[in-house]
C-alpha cells in the first residue's frame, strides 16, 4: 500500500489507528509510518493513533480525536465550561473525563488530559453531530458538577469567584434543575452542599 491507497481508503477518517490500516492492508509494514511522518503526510497524536497531516484542526475535530484515542471518555471540565463560553478564556489543550486511570500526553496537535470518575458518574453528556460523526461532550450542567467533583478545593464565595463564570449565561445555558437531579445520581452529601455553596454564590451576583 502506498500512501494514497491509505488516503483513500481512509479518507472519512478524522483520526485513524495502527488496527485501521491493519483491517485496510492486513500485511501492512509499520516502519512506512515512519517514513509518512518524515515526509510530513501524517502525524502522530499518541502511539497507534495518527491524523492526516493537512487536517484542519478545530475545537470540534481536537474533541473527537480525544473521545478516539482515549475510551471511554467524553470531553468535560474546562474544555466543556470554554465551549459553553461558560467559562471567559479559551482552553489550552482538551480536558475529558474517563472511567480509566487519569492520564495526559501532549503532541503537536494538542495537548490531552483525561481525569478518572467512576463509573456511576460517566454519565451527562450529549453525542453531538459534526460533520457526520459524533462527538461526546458533557452538558453544560454536567460539566460544572465534573470540574467541582474534581476539583475539591473550590469549597467558598472567593475560590467560585475565581472560575470567573459568566453569572447570566450560565442561567441561561444550564437548567439547574437537571444539574440538581444529576447531582443526586451522585448521593454525597457533602459534595451536594458544596454544589449549593456555588450554585448560592452565582446567584448573590445575579
Amino acid at each position: 500500500m502506498n500512501y494514497h491507497s491509505l488516503r483513500d481508503s481512509l479518507k472519512n477518517f478524522t483520526v485513524f489507528s495502527l488496527r485501521d490500516i491493519f483491517r485496510v492492508e492486513p500485511g501492512f509494514h509499520r516502519r512506512r509510518l515512519n517514513d509518512w511522518q518524515a515526509k510530513g503526510y501524517i502525524r502522530k497524536v499518541i502511539k497507534g493513533f495518527y491524523v492526516f497531516a493537512d487536517l484542519p484542526l478545530d475545537e470540534m475535530v481536537l474533541f473527537e480525536i480525544a473521545n478516539r484515542v482515549y475510551k471511554p471518555s467524553y470531553v468535560s471540565l474546562e474544555s466543556a465550561l470554554a465551549h459553553y463560553q461558560l467559562i471567559p478564556e479559551s482552553v489550552f489543550g482538551v480536558t475529558s473525563v474517563s472511567t480509566r486511570r487519569t492520564y495526559r500526553f501532549s503532541s503537536d496537535i494538542a495537548e490531552f488530559r483525561f481525569r478518572t470518575v467512576k463509573p456511576d458518574l460517566f454519565f451527562g453528556y450529549d453525542l453531538v453531530p459534526v460533520r457526520g460523526k459524533r462527538v461526546k461532550i458533557a452538558r453544560p450542567g454536567k460539566a460544572v458538577l465534573d470540574f467541582l467533583y474534581l476539583n475539591p478545593r473550590y469549597r467558598s464565595g472567593p475560590d467560585f469567584e475565581s472560575l470567573r463564570i459568566d453569572t447570566d449565561r450560565f442561567f441561561r445555558t444550564v437548567a439547574v434543575q437537571d444539574l440538581r437531579t444529576a447531582l443526586a445520581r451522585c448521593a454525597r452529601p457533602a459534595f451536594a452542599a458544596r454544589v449549593g455553596r456555588f450554585l448560592d454564590h452565582l446567584r448573590s451576583r445575579t
